[in-house]
């Protein structure tokens, strides 16, 4: 923003864009400015509002943008208004997660490398008579590393389980790789529902689907059927997992060791996402169910705001 008398329409702005707040007795001067939601979330500015700095309209356009942004990403899901959380579920449909890559044992050609294919080159020969040029190598097929999201959508998580749903539902639309469940007090499968195109209709579909929002948490029951019904499988073995709950458990101790000790046989990387590890760089588990869960988790990240959010998804690319 780059003058002073410009800040009351930007507040304007900001609410309107947020917000939907539309006040019917607005000032002629701020009528000059109209905001409107579009699949590349921007403000227009009317021609008349051109001035002789050229592309100045364009850099306070921006301007708005990123300090809205800025604002949203930093601030924590429990600490925001209803109308917030539908603002920041708009900027977390942008956010694309992206599986890691992980190599097969099975070779493939190709043209570039340093191990030589043989047999691709003799029989590029023999097919050309002999007038085949090209050199062929080796190496190992490459395919995407599924990815499985069990979310906890108890009580002590309701802050959250939202947003985080909506973290999962971008994860699939981006890449079929990813299994989403659910789970209170039971664990169920929500991955056909947030397969949907529409993310309203998604979201709904897989919300009316898991029957215990807001209740009780048994985490070692949820995990130990994940594992008996699609843990064996193409679902989670060699896959990475990410469990999403704060660890306040009220199951049997000693079923979720066992269950998570299991699960970090069977998978590449277990992952839990917990919201009160917030932005701190030495968290120490508190609850009963981190601590016990602790020894067979790779790593703990958090999700308690935006920012955090997409710092894992920049980070699940390069886990190995």
């Amino acid at each position: 923003m780059r003058r002073k008398e410009n800040i009351p329409v930007y507040n304007e702005i900001f609410q309107r864009f947020f917000f939907d707040n539309w006040d019917d007795e607005v000032s002629e001067a701020k009528k000059k400015f109209r905001a409107q939601v579009s699949t590349t979330s921007t403000i227009e500015i009317p021609e008349n509002e051109r001035t002789e700095q050229g592309d100045s309209n364009d850099d306070t356009k921006m301007g708005f943008m990123a300090a809205s942004h800025e604002i949203f990403r930093n601030k924590a899901f429990n600490e925001c208004t209803p109308q917030e959380l539908a603002a920041l579920r708009k900027m977390m449909s942008n956010i694309r997660l992206n599986p890691p890559i992980r190599k097969t044992r099975r070779l493939v050609a190709t043209r570039k490398g340093k191990k030589l294919n043989m047999r691709k080159i003799v029989r590029e020969n023999m097919r050309a008579l002999g007038e085949n040029r090209e050199i062929f190598y080796t190496k190992k097929k490459e395919k995407l590393r599924p990815i499985v999201f069990i979310l906890d959508i108890s009580g002590s998580m309701a802050d959250y389980s939202r947003n985080l749903l909506q973290l999962a539902y971008s994860a699939r639309s981006a890449n079929q790789k990813v299994e989403v469940f659910c789970f209170g007090t039971r664990l169920t499968r929500v991955t056909r529902s947030l397969s949907r195109r529409n993310p309203d209709q998604a979201m709904e579909l897989a919300g009316a689907e898991a029957m215990d929002w807001e209740g009780g948490t048994r985490i070692g029951d949820a995990v130990n059927t994940f594992l008996k019904k699609w843990g064996r499988g193409r679902v989670g073995r060699g896959s990475i997992v990410v469990i999403c709950s704060d660890g306040l458990d009220r199951g049997d101790p000693e079923t979720l060791a066992k269950s998570m000790e299991a699960l970090s046989r069977i998978a590449h990387r277990v992952v839990w996402m917990n919201p009160h590890r917030g932005d701190t760089d030495r968290y120490v588990p508190t609850s009963m169910g981190m601590i016990i869960a602790e020894p067979f988790i790779d790593e703990i990240v958090s999700g308690h705001n935006l920012k955090s959010l997409e710092e894992f998804s920049r980070k699940l690319v390069s886990i190995r």
